[in-house]
Parts: C-alpha cells; sequence; structure tokens
C-alpha cells in the first residue's frame, strides 16, 4: 500500500477528488493548509498599504491506494492539478506498513 500526499492549488480540489473517483479511489483526506515554494508568496494592496503574503493557501489531499492503483492516482492527480503555472503543487508517495479499519477490525487493503 501507498499514501499519496498531494499539496495543490484550493480550486482545484474538485476535479482532483472526480479524477480519483474515475480511477477507483473510494476515499480520501483533505485540508487547508499554508506554505509556499518557489513562489517565495507575493504582495497585494489593502486600503493603499502594500504588505506581504509569505505563505499560501493550498490543500492537503491524503489518499491511502492499493500498490496497483498507485500510478493511476499519481497520474489523475497530475492531470487534474495542472494549471501550467508556477504553485501547481507537489506530490509524495510514501510506502504505508499496515492499515486498519478501526470499526470492523479489516486490516491492510481491506481496510482501505
Amino acid at each position: 500500500m501507498k499514501k499519496i500526499e498531494a499539496i495543490i492549488k484550493p480550486f482545484k480540489l474538485d476535479e482532483v477528488r472526480e479524477a480519483l473517483s474515475e480511477v477507483g479511489v473510494s476515499g480520501l483526506t483533505v485540508g487547508e493548509v499554508k506554505g509556499f515554494g518557489r513562489q517565495k508568496g507575493h504582495t497585494e494592496l489593502y486600503r493603499g498599504a502594500e504588505y506581504a503574503i509569505d505563505f499560501l493557501p493550498k490543500v492537503k489531499v491524503e489518499v491511502v491506494v492499493a500498490d496497483r492503483l498507485l500510478d493511476a492516482a499519481v497520474e489523475a492527480i497530475t492531470k487534474a492539478a495542472r494549471t501550467g503555472k508556477i504553485g501547481d503543487g507537489k506530490i509524495f508517495v510514501y510506502e504505508i506498513e499496515q492499515a486498519i479499519r478501526i470499526r470492523t477490525g479489516e486490516t491492510g487493503e481491506a481496510a482501505i
């Protein structure tokens, strides 16, 4: 099993969710996060005063998939989240040793 963690632009969340659903991913976890990479934030004007926004709003999508779904899920996220502009985000893949569904006690792939 693998855990896919994707940091994406907030307005791309629905497209990513739909793309993952189409490849067979049944559940995901989403959190609002802030950060920056090469963008380094930006400046905005508010009531005539300029101020810097160092941390930009992003969405973190976390999904655990069976090994056989990994490539399709990563490709789905990549295609759905890409705008072609700086700040599209990153995808990280981790190895998952064990998964347990609390309600039923199922383990391994049956738990995801």
